[in-house]
């Protein structure tokens, strides 16, 4: 009897878990890339359930790529993985692979919580070394499924700013991310209530400045990521949910 009390309660906390998450098994994301009427590429992103070394976690992928005349003058090819724990959004392991213009990288980290160490693995050069990382520390991608679970945008005011740790490659980095305020964004879906936001970046060769990136989520439930604008160097980027499915929530669109 106590066994079956135990499992009853696990059972409907793993249910209260996944009813609260703001994404999970089966949601995917498209994105077109677009130099204001010009598609310069797409992206997708990908979550599905798996196991790593005996743990049950969220496998996000995403992929990024060039398409048409673009991809003759800048070639693109990035495919990254994070293995996401799925209790408590610590990421386990990272992986990047990247082609961009000729510049290339193959790197897979291992994040180990219980020492706080991270085995960064890079496969072009064939090299390994062990980082230390904070206890909290997101890698790229898990970085955005965390917020979008644990952020209270309940309780949040324009100005407002979050900060993180995050681990890259192989060096450790102050994230930050500022709250500019609610809009609603005409989306080829409908008028979407969101949350806008500016994560800080480094200035220099790609971008214009360090708040030169803003993104709008939803604003309900799945806070899905619905429109990315960056002024670099030169001109401005864009990209843009074209199609989405498997939401963990209903999707607020405003009926006019």
């Amino acid at each position: 009897m106590k066994k079956l009390f135990a499992l009853l309660a696990v059972l409907v906390m793993s249910q209260l878990t996944a009813q609260e998450n703001a994404y999970g098994d089966g949601e995917w994301f498209k994105f077109r890339v677009h130099y204001g009427f010009v598609t310069a590429g797409y992206a997708t992103l990908e979550v599905n359930n798996a196991f790593l070394d005996g743990r049950s976690v969220y496998h996000v992928k995403g992929e990024g790529q060039t398409t048409g005349v673009s991809k003759l003058f800048f070639r693109v090819e990035d495919y990254y993985e994070s293995y996401i724990d799925k209790y408590n959004d610590r990421p386990y392991r990272f992986i990047r692979k990247i082609d961009e213009g000729g510049h290339t990288k193959d790197i897979q980290i291992d994040f180990n919580h219980k020492t706080g160490k991270a085995l960064v693995f890079n496969k072009k050069h064939n090299t390994k070394e062990e980082v230390s990382f904070p206890r909290d520390a997101q890698d790229m991608v898990s970085a955005f499924y965390y917020l979008r679970n644990r952020l209270d945008v309940n309780d949040i005011s324009e100005g407002d700013t979050v900060d993180m740790n995050m681990f890259f490659d192989n060096e450790n980095y102050k994230f930050k991310l500022k709250f500019l305020g609610r809009e609603t964004l005409k989306t080829e879906f409908g008028k979407v209530p969101c949350l806008v936001f500016r994560p800080f970046v480094q200035a220099g060769r790609v971008f214009k400045e360090k708040e030169s990136l803003t993104v709008w989520v939803s604003d309900d439930d799945n806070k899905i990521p619905l429109l990315i604008k960056a002024d670099l160097a030169v001109g401005s980027l864009k990209a843009t949910l074209t199609e989405f499915k498997g939401l963990q929530h209903s999707f607020k669109i405003i009926v006019d």
